[in-house]
């Protein structure tokens, strides 16, 4: 005759077989974002829709050809504490994995205890004091019937996917942010030059109408105009300085560094980095599918679908396997004997019968957050085809503005000289020779400014397509097939 706990484990393992395919809860189903067929700006200025090439877009910086820009950033990918920060949390993200796929296993519990009672001698009509030494394995084994366990675990891989992508995120903010830095750099430095060389003609303007003045060719009124514009100029100079100052330091915190860390490398004043002839920016779609932002906010509803599962699972019954194995004895000397052993063992169920609703309510707040989820997936899309839009036409328009700029700087350059030339012909007042300078200094300074723009708005561009965050996959390839060799 079979025991009666035999047929209920045989009642336990056929419900598991026959329940272990399935998961109560809603099954996943991945969103397709709703995407355009094309940019809604007008490609120009060397954009074009023709695909990305993926090894170009891993290292979009190379395109600038400029090797100190490549060092910085290398040393922002190795030192840069909030990316740090992120391999931390997908650490963190992994060893919760861990904790969710534990309950996949039986528990087993090692237990030794020794107790003294003594019973009451009112009661028993005698005092009696006894010994009690224990030693054994407690084990218990929740059997995932409804999908419970299951749920938990794929909310979990879903969260390490999660945090896989906003490591990448991170990786692509950073690029772009050290690339635009740097690129305030260069801008700074640039400006910088054009007002030491202003400062120059300035100070040979006004030295010619102190000439002009002693000669009795002009007056003071020329000498105060020359000065006042010459101090002018002089006073635009520790603003530039202070900038350029914030931006290197501003690149060696972003490398992990102290301020001033990176000086010495930036020191040499370089010309800003010069964009590539032609930029393939592809289709919003392709855009899309790169952006780890994208994919990040796709994997968190994931994750939270599978929590409304794991929530639907309470409304059902649990089934547990539980057993104890070991010894006990009234004297330590008899506890490892074979009269000692003790063992029993059995099947266990408990189902929720009230809760006052609480079970349902969480499943209420789970289906809520994944419609939250669901709404930032939506946002999320939003506003990675808005920056990329505008990312687009802001490099179009400073394209557009910088050539202006350099006819604008041309023509100011010929006006200046011809005016200076009138002056010192006494053919002209002076108050045209200052109003040219004047205008010269300021177009120089726009077009410098708007060199730096032109490609600072090429940078946002590769962070729009969410270009650099293959660069860590792709060295650690290399790593590990030189690891093989």
């Amino acid at each position: 005759m079979i025991h009666p706990v035999f047929r209920m484990l045989e009642a336990l393992f056929l419900a598991l077989v026959v329940s272990g395919c399935a998961s109560v809860g809603p099954d996943y189903v991945r969103p397709e974002p709703n995407a355009p067929a094309s940019w809604n700006t007008a490609l120009s200025a060397g954009l074009n829709n023709h695909t990305t090439d993926s090894h170009e877009l891993a290292r979009w910086w190379s395109t600038l050809h400029d090797p100190v820009l490549s060092n910085v950033i290398d040393q922002a990918i190795s030192g840069n504490l909030d990316l740090k920060n992120a391999r931390a949390r997908v650490q963190e993200a992994r060893a919760r994995r861990g904790i969710a796929t534990a309950a996949w296993f039986p528990s087993i519990d090692a237990t030794g205890t020794y107790t003294k009672n003594r019973m009451s001698g009112n009661s028993s009509g005698f005092a009696t004091e006894q010994d009690l030494y224990a030693a054994g394995f407690d084990a218990a084994w929740e059997l995932d019937v409804f999908g419970g366990v299951r749920r938990t675990v794929e909310a979990a891989d879903a969260d390490l996917e999660a945090a896989g992508e906003g490591l990448h995120d991170t990786l692509i903010s950073l690029l772009a942010e050290t690339a635009v830095n740097y690129v305030d750099v260069r801008t700074f430095q640039t400006r910088l030059t054009a007002a030491a060389d202003s400062l120059d003609l300035q100070q040979q303007t006004y030295e010619l109408t102190r000439y002009r003045r002693q000669a009795g060719l002009s007056d003071e009124l020329a000498v105060s105009q020359a000065r006042y514009n010459l101090e002018t100029t002089r006073a635009q100079i520790p603003i530039l300085r202070a900038g350029l100052a914030e931006a290197m330091n501003r690149l060696s915190v972003l490398t992990g560094q102290p301020p001033g860390a990176i000086n010495k490398i930036m020191a040499e004043s370089r010309p800003i980095p010069v964009t590539p002839m032609t930029v393939a920016v592809g289709v919003p779609a392709e855009t899309l599918r790169q952006r780890p932002d994208v994919r990040k906010s796709e994997r968190a509803l994931a994750a939270q679908t599978a929590r409304i599962g794991a929530a639907v699972a309470d409304l059902y019954p649990k089934f547990r396997l539980t057993g104890v194995i070991g010894l006990e004895a009234l004297s330590s000397g008899d506890l490892f004997s074979s009269g000692s052993r003790v063992w029993r063992y059995g099947p266990g169920i408990s189902w929720p019968v009230f809760d006052g609703g609480a079970i349902r309510q969480n499943i209420n707040v789970q289906t809520a957050l994944q419609e939250q989820a669901f709404i930032q997936y939506e946002t999320t899309v939003l506003t990675a085809l808005e920056e990329t839009e505008n990312a687009l036409n802001a490099f179009v328009e400073e394209q557009h503005r910088r050539d202006a700029l350099t006819e604008a700087v041309a023509a100011a350059t010929q006006a200046a000289q011809l005016s200076e030339d009138k002056f010192s012909a006494g053919l002209e007042d002076f108050s045209t020779v200052l109003e040219a300078q004047r205008s010269l200094i300021s177009l120089r300074d726009q077009l410098g400014q708007s060199e730096g723009a032109v490609t600072a708005h090429l940078i946002r561009i590769y962070k729009a397509m969410g270009g650099g965050w293959t660069y860590l996959s792709d060295e650690l390839k290399i790593k590990n097939q030189e690891q093989m060799r």
